[in-house]
C-alpha cells in the first residue's frame, strides 16, 4: 500500500501544481493544458475567465485529495481495497462538481 499512498500524494500535488499557474491566468488557449472545450479554445476572454474558475476548484480537489490520502494512509488496519476507493470517492466527490459547476459558468458567461 506504501507505493499507492506515494502515488497518491504526487497526484493529488500534480493536481496543485497545474492549477496554479491557471489561477494565476498565465496559460494561453492551447489543447493540451487547461478548461479545453471549443468556446474556451476560440475565445481567450472565455478561456481565461473558466480557467481560473475551474483551477480554484481543481485546488481545492488536490488539497482534499492530498489530505484524504495522508489520513486514510494512517487509518490502522485499512485494506488496500477501502483506501483505493476511499480515495477516488474524494477525487470524485470534488472533481465531479467542479467539472458541473465550471461548464455552468462557462455557459452563463456565454449567454451574458
Amino acid at each position: 500500500m506504501g507505493l499507492l499512498f506515494i502515488l497518491y500524494c504526487i497526484f493529488s500535488l500534480i493536481l496543485i501544481a497545474v492549477s496554479i499557474p491557471l489561477i494565476r491566468n498565465k496559460i494561453e488557449p492551447n489543447g493540451l493544458y487547461g478548461f479545453r472545450v471549443r468556446a474556451t479554445l476560440e475565445n481567450p476572454r472565455l478561456w481565461y475567465e473558466v480557467n481560473h474558475y475551474f483551477a480554484k476548484r481543481l485546488l481545492v480537489t488536490g488539497i482534499a485529495l492530498f489530505i484524504t490520502s495522508i489520513g486514510l494512509y494512517f487509518i490502522p488496519g485499512i485494506s488496500v481495497d477501502a483506501y483505493a476507493l476511499g480515495v477516488l470517492f474524494v477525487f470524485c466527490l470534488f472533481f465531479i462538481p467542479s467539472i458541473i459547476a465550471s461548464i455552468r459558468y462557462l455557459n452563463k458567461l456565454k449567454n451574458a
